[in-house]
C-alpha cells in the first residue's frame, strides 16, 4: 500500500508557520478521510487538520508544541482500509537508543560533531519560534543571551521547555554553563560500534543554579495561568499602544428611527432571509458608506508611507465562550446589501463561538467595529487593531428624555440614544478628520429611513 504525505495546510496569505497543539491520532491508528488528525494554532486562530486519505497513520514527524512551516510534511498515512503498519512507529520525541557492542572513553581527544549532533555552527542563523521570542521579551532576555541557550528541539532549536528551564534555573548560572559547554572540548569514544558512532561527553560539574525568587501573594487569592490566546491578546494590546498614539472621540447618537424600523421588520426579515437581523450589520453599512467619503480611515502606515486600502474589509470584535476576544473579518463589505451583511455577520459570529473559524476569516481587516453595549456598557475606549488606524465602539442603546427642536418650538420626548466612540492613530488621523468621520457615521444612523423596505 502506498504512503500519502499529510502536509501543514496553507492558513492564509500572511501565515508562514503553525504550532502543533495536539495529536488526536497516534501511529498505528486507523483514520478516515476528513477525520481530524491534529490541532494546530497560529497567531490568528486555532484550526483542525483533517486527514487527506483513509488508512493507517504510519508515522508522525513532529511533536506537540513544535513550530512547523507551511507546506512541510507532518505525517505519513498508509492508504487503504486494510493497511497495516509495516514498521514500528517512530516517535520523534523519543529517539532510538544507540546500540553498543563495546565502548570505551578516550580522554583528551578534541570533539568533532557527528552527523546526528544538533549544535549550530558559530556563524549559523538560529530560528526561534514566535512563542520563544515572546517569552524572551517578557523575561528581558536579549538575543545575545538567547543564542547561548542550548536547544533540544529539531536542528538544535530552542523550545519552550528549554527557555522556561533556563529562566527557572537562574539565567546567570545557566548562561555560564552554556558558555562553558560551547567552548570546552568534550571527550569522545573511538571504540568500534556496530550500528552507529557514539559520542560520550566527559562528566562535568555544573555550577549551582541560582534559586529564583518566589512571588508571594497576600490574602485569599486564586492564581490562573493565562491560556495561549489570552497571552497573544495581551501582547497585541501592548504592542498596539506602543505603536500608535491613541486618541478617542465620542458622539451621542439618536437611533430612534433605526430601533423602530428593526422592531417593525425583524419577524418578516427572519421569515424571508432565514436570519435574525441585529444592529451590527446596520452599523457596518453606515461605516462603509462613510469610509467611502473619508478613505483615510481605511489605511495603514508603512514606515513614512500611508497605504490606503481600497478593499473595505470590516472586522467585528466577537466575544468567545472562554472570555477571550477574536475579530473575524467581513471581506468587501461595501459590495454586500443589508441582507448579505446580516448573513455574513451571523455566520462569522456563530463560527467564532463554535471554534469553526478558518485562518483566512481573521485576516485582511481594514477597520474594526466593537459593540461594547452587548454587555451593558454605554461607551468605551477601544484599542486599535494593528495595522489598522481606527476602531469604533458602539454602546448600549438607552431610552432618555431629550430636547427635540422643531419649527413649532422645542419639546421633550423619549428617544433611543447611543454613544459612539472611536480610537484612532494620531500619527495620520488628526482630531478634525476623526471627529468629522465619527459625526458622519452618527448622522447616517440618525437619518435612517424608517420606511425602508427589507
Amino acid at each position: 500500500m502506498p504512503l500519502v504525505d499529510l502536509v501543514m495546510p496553507k492558513l492564509g496569505e500572511s501565515i508562514m508557520e503553525a504550532t502543533i497543539l495536539k495529536w488526536h491520532k497516534n501511529p498505528g491508528d486507523t483514520i478516515k478521510e476528513d477525520e481530524t488528525v491534529l490541532d494546530i494554532a497560529t497567531d490568528k486562530v486555532d484550526s483542525e487538520v483533517p486527514s487527506t486519505a483513509a488508512g493507517v497513520l504510519e508515522e508522525v514527524l513532529f511533536r506537540e508544541n513544535d513550530v512547523v512551516p507551511i507546506g512541510a510534511i507532518i505525517a505519513k498515512i498508509r492508504v487503504g482500509s486494510d493497511a497495516a503498519v509495516t514498521a514500528a512507529p517512530v516517535q520523534p520525541a523519543q529517539p532510538a537508543a544507540p546500540v553498543y557492542e563495546e565502548a570505551s572513553v578516550v580522554e583528551h581527544i578534541p570533539y568533532v560533531p557527528s552527523a546526528v549532533t544538533h549544535v549550530p555552527a558559530a556563524n549559523a542563523i538560529r530560528f526561534y519560534s514566535p512563542l520563544v521570542l515572546n517569552i524572551a521579551q517578557q523575561e528581558g532576555i536579549s538575543m545575545a543571551e538567547l543564542e547561548k541557550i542550548t536547544g533540544t528541539g529539531q536542528d538544535g532549536r530552542v523550545s519552550k521547555k528549554d527557555i522556561l528551564t533556563y529562566v527557572s534555573n537562574g539565567r546567570s548560572a545557566q548562561g555560564n554553563n552554556t558558555n562553558s559547554e560551547q567552548h570546552t572540548p568534550a571527550s569522545v569514544s573511538t571504540a568500534p560500534v556496530l550500528t552507529q558512532a557514539v559520542t560520550v561527553a566527559a562528566p562535568s560539574q555544573p555550577e549551582p543554579a541560582a534559586v529564583p525568587a518566589v512571588q508571594t501573594y497576600s490574602g485569599n487569592v486564586e492564581i490562573i495561568e493565562m491560556d495561549r490566546m489570552r497571552k497573544m491578546i495581551a501582547k497585541h494590546m501592548v504592542d498596539s499602544v506602543q505603536t500608535s498614539p491613541h486618541v478617542t472621540s465620542f458622539v451621542e447618537c439618536d437611533v430612534t428611527n433605526l430601533v423602530l424600523w428593526r422592531e417593525k421588520v425583524k419577524k418578516d426579515f427572519e421569515k424571508r432571509e432565514g436570519e435574525k437581523i441585529t444592529y451590527t450589520p446596520i452599523f457596518i453599512e453606515a461605516i462603509v458608506k462613510c469610509i467611502k467619503k473619508y478613505p483615510m480611515m481605511s489605511s495603514s502606515i508603512d514606515g513614512d508611507k500611508i497605504v490606503i486600502k481600497k478593499d473595505l474589509n470590516i472586522g467585528m470584535a466577537t466575544a468567545l465562550p472562554t472570555g477571550n476576544l477574536i475579530v473575524p473579518v467581513i471581506k468587501n463589505a461595501d459590495q454586500l446589501n443589508l441582507a448579505g451583511l446580516t448573513k455574513k455577520v451571523n455566520g462569522l459570529a456563530n463560527a467564532a463561538r463554535g471554534g469553526k473559524l478558518k485562518p483566512d476569516d481573521t485576516t485582511g481587516g481594514t477597520f474594526t467595529l466593537t459593540n461594547v453595549g452587548t454587555f451593558g456598557s454605554i461607551m468605551g475606549t477601544p484599542i486599535i487593531n494593528q495595522p489598522q488606524v481606527a476602531i469604533m465602539a458602539v454602546g448600549a442603546i438607552k431610552k432618555r428624555p431629550m430636547v427635540i427642536e422643531t419649527p413649532q418650538g422645542d419639546s421633550i420626548a423619549i428617544r433611543h440614544m447611543m454613544y459612539i466612540s472611536m480610537s484612532y492613530d494620531h500619527r495620520i488621523i488628526d482630531g478634525a478628520l476623526g471627529a468629522t468621520f465619527l459625526n458622519a457615521v452618527s448622522k447616517e444612523l440618525e437619518n435612517f429611513d424608517s420606511n425602508r423596505s427589507i
